[in-house]
């Protein structure tokens, strides 16, 4: 997944980033509200971290104007704010999620997933297609209760394919939500990656539509 992250404090900012990373999210790290605005605007992002007290042009303000245009992207608010009143204008401006600073990483990210899930449309943790598991919390994958090794990146390309079953995702699509800005993908390592997910879990479970993308057929 490929969060957004909008946080002023250096080194907030900067300990989210690398322990986000490690984890395996693609993550782009702003620090203030017009520079989060035109990164919206141009990349794809599965979750939006949100500090109110931004320069240039605060949190509420962003989310206020994102939503104003349609954008129903999930956003968790991460703020000093404690109040009541910062907590229900953060949710009636359309967060998805509030959180007081300082917070455990562990905390953080299960309510990414959880966010992320809803969005999804997915009330369970686990997707199951199939014969196929896979746990984003774990990062595992089952194939008939056996477990499959994957890389990083073999595991977010089958998450994003699975999360989005029956519909055909273009390689820029797939692709934005697994890189952020440090990296520059080849020109092949998608077919890579997918050649690998087939050989590991099937043949016939991604299937290609030449010149349009690939995609993972409903259950």
């Amino acid at each position: 997944m490929r969060i957004l992250l909008v946080e002023d404090d250096p080194q907030l900012g900067d300990g989210l980033t690398v322990g986000l990373r490690q984890l395996d999210y693609a993550v782009d790290w702003v620090k203030d509200g017009i520079s989060a605005d035109a990164a919206l605007a141009t990349d794809s992002y599965g979750v939006m971290i949100l500090d109110l007290g931004l320069p240039r042009m605060s949190g509420m303000d962003l989310l206020a104007k994102i939503r104003d245009r349609g954008l129903d992207l999930p956003v968790l608010i991460l703020t000093a704010r404690d109040s009541l009143a910062d907590k229900v204008a953060g949710f009636d401006s359309g967060a998805d999620d509030f959180l007081v600073k300082p917070v455990a990483l562990e905390e953080l990210v299960a309510r990414i997933r959880a966010i992320a899930r809803r969005a999804a449309g997915r009330a369970l943790p686990i997707i199951r297609h199939g014969r196929l598991t896979l746990d984003p919390a774990s990062h595992t994958v089952h194939l008939d209760d056996q477990p499959v090794d994957l890389s990083a990146r073999e595991f977010a390309v089958l998450q994003t394919l699975l999360e989005n079953a029956g519909r055909v995702l273009t390689r820029g699509q797939i692709e934005s939500t697994i890189y952020d800005w440090r990296d520059e993908p080849e020109s092949n390592v998608l077919e890579v990656h997918i050649h690998y997910l087939r050989k590991k879990l099937g043949s016939d479970l991604i299937k290609t539509l030449r010149g349009v993308g690939y995609t993972i057929a409903k259950p």
